[in-house]
């Protein structure tokens, strides 16, 4: 028999449910794992209109675009479309990889010019740098020249209300004349203008601590590529957990460090669908590293 002081319990626990409720809402809502489309890249030009719908499915929220050109758009679709298809499966691209090579090796402002107005009409905030052209980083000086390019390209950016970002990859720590192309960039690009882009994989592949270079320069990361190494093959890629890199370690640090996009990136599948790879990779994502 319900007596009055059972009802009253219950009333509690069932509005405590109520206050909670939002919370745990709220705490759901903050999943926002992201995917470089450069994993899918393989399927992506057979039907763009196919692939992203299976990446909302798979439990993404956000994507970082890569490949675009003015002439080709997004896999055949312009920025506007590519857009449209974007929102309509519930997604969100805050960032995109584009080729500057043009601007870092013979100073032409036009792709850049072109990825500003591809930015503004997906959305995004961030022009991401994901490689440069070897040519003009084979000395010091070379270095130098490409870190004042770097804040010239980041300061075109600020004017269109946009950020610019660096993504790196491990030959940015050869050494040369004394330094690296990494630490270069580091101490001479502006802070406040060019953002960092870790790819952990890469920093681990390159022999060096994530933790400590993100401790080290807090407030210079702003996206993390968050991409494991096979325990078999560490030249290659596995999906998020089942690897040798400790993101549980990681990825607190990142997110103290001002890490705000966690990005799941994978360059190659061992013997795994596609599509089940990266619906494994972003529960791992959500339900154990809590992004």
């Amino acid at each position: 028999m319900t007596t009055r002081r059972n009802f009253l319990a219950q009333a509690g626990i069932a509005s405590a449910a109520v206050l909670l409720a939002p919370e745990l809402l709220k705490a759901e809502s903050n999943h926002k794992v992201g995917l470089q489309l450069y994993t899918l890249r393989d399927l992506l030009p057979k039907g763009v209109k196919t692939v992203i719908p299976k990446v909302s499915k798979a439990g993404y929220k956000e994507v970082e675009t890569f490949g675009y050109s003015k002439k080709d758009g997004f896999w055949g679709l312009d920025a506007k479309a590519f857009s449209t298809l974007l929102k309509a499966n519930g997604l969100t691209t805050p960032s995109g990889h584009y080729d500057l090579d043009s601007f870092f090796v013979n100073g032409k402002t036009d792709d850049l010019n072109s990825y500003i107005d591809a930015a503004h009409a997906t959305g995004q905030s961030y022009i991401i740098v994901p490689s440069i052209d070897g040519s003009v980083l084979k000395s010091k000086s070379d270095f130098q020249k490409v870190a004042a390019n770097l804040n010239k390209a980041a300061e075109i950016c600020k004017k269109a209300g946009l950020m610019l970002g660096y993504h790196n990859h491990n030959f940015e720590w050869k050494p040369v004349d004394g330094t690296t192309f990494y630490d270069t960039i580091l101490a001479e690009t502006d802070p406040k203008l060019v953002h960092m882009e870790m790819d952990i994989f890469w920093v681990v592949r390159a022999g060096h601590d994530p933790i400590k270079i993100l401790e080290k320069h807090k407030g210079r990361y702003a996206l993390a590529h968050v991409k494991d190494r096979d325990k078999k093959n560490p030249d290659i890629n596995t999906e998020i957990g089942k690897g040798s890199i400790d993101f549980k370690a990681i990825v607190p640090i990142a997110r103290a460090a001002g890490v705000k996009h966690f990005i799941m990136e994978q360059e190659n599948f061992t013997n795994i669908d596609p599509y089940v790879s990266i619906t494994e990779s972003c529960t791992y994502m959500k339900n154990t590293l809590h992004i």
